[in-house]
């Protein structure tokens, strides 16, 4: 039997010791285990430093110093949670991967490196919360970033006909009464870009529009009455209207990529660009294979 728990992957960084903070509250709202995880790799430092055993060791235990301080700091943020961490040799994005195979959700800082390693800047960040994104099994992949938001802040939801943002919007209202915040529907009308494949809603017009929106929450509506229910149609494309949404909320929810083989989180994608440039935490939600 699958026991619930919370991934976060760590590196003693100021951005992955806020994704351990927003981890941590959140295994508490759920009541779930939280696994603390920091991938380390010694070899190419090895080779260009000291090139022993010495070396090696000493970054171990620098890694399980890490993780230990980043255990104590769960315990005095969220003393009823259950939590365990480890210190694993290898690259952080495999690491985490496996350490989320069996995960409800997987945790990672914005510009963080996941591993001992100067944390990640410049064009390249955010690509562990990518490539997580794209590969893991968990149905949610977070990148803290941004503001906290205030508690009665709403979770935003993108909504776009498409099955993947149908799944999103299932988690946005988990996610919403658990914080006891209401959602907030948001679904961009560029004008320049035909609708999604796989948007069975067929609309075209803005009455038309509104109503497939509507349509994409009324049954989640019904099943999370307590949620109270805004939605907004505004231009745009799904990535500027949402970021520009993400400076209100809490969280702001997506739908991921599908489980195909070798799938990528395209370049252009909103949940990449999202990870990149909102000013809160994102979710990309995703299903599991087979469901």
């Amino acid at each position: 039997m699958r026991t619930a728990k919370l991934v976060v992957g760590t590196d003693g960084s100021p951005p992955s010791l806020t994704a351990l903070r927003w981890a941590a509250l959140e295994a508490q709202r759920r009541c779930v285990e939280l696994v603390v995880v920091l991938a380390y790799n010694w070899r190419a430092l090895t080779t260009r430093l000291l090139g022993g055993y010495e070396f090696r060791e000493y970054i171990r235990d620098l890694a399980t110093a890490i993780v230990d301080a980043a255990v104590a700091e769960v315990r005095t943020i969220a003393p009823k949670v259950r939590v365990r961490g480890s210190a694993v040799f290898g690259e952080p994005a495999p690491v985490l991967l496996d350490a989320s195979d069996e995960a409800d959700m997987v945790v990672v800082g914005s510009h963080c490196g996941g591993g001992v390693a100067p944390p990640q800047t410049g064009p390249g960040a955010g690509s562990l919360g990518v490539q997580l994104a794209a590969r893991t099994c968990c149905p949610a992949t977070v990148v803290v970033r941004g503001h906290d938001g205030r508690s009665g802040d709403p979770v935003v939801v993108g909504v776009d006909g498409s099955a993947s943002a149908g799944f999103a919007t299932g988690i946005a209202f988990e996610e919403a009464a658990r914080r006891n915040c209401p959602i907030m529907a948001v679904r961009a009308h560029d004008a320049r870009v035909r609708p999604h494949r796989a948007d069975s809603s067929g609309a075209r017009t803005w009455a038309g529009l509104e109503m497939a929106l509507l349509g994409e929450v009324a049954g989640w509506h019904d099943k999370y009455p307590e949620v109270s229910v805004e939605h907004t149609i505004a231009k745009g494309s799904p990535a500027a209207v949402l970021t520009a949404w993400s400076r209100y909320a809490q969280l702001v929810v997506v739908g991921g990529p599908d489980h195909r083989p070798a799938c990528r989180l395209p370049a252009g994608s909103v949940g990449r660009q999202l990870i990149r440039h909102a000013d809160c935490p994102v979710l990309l939600a995703r299903a599991r294979a087979g469901i």
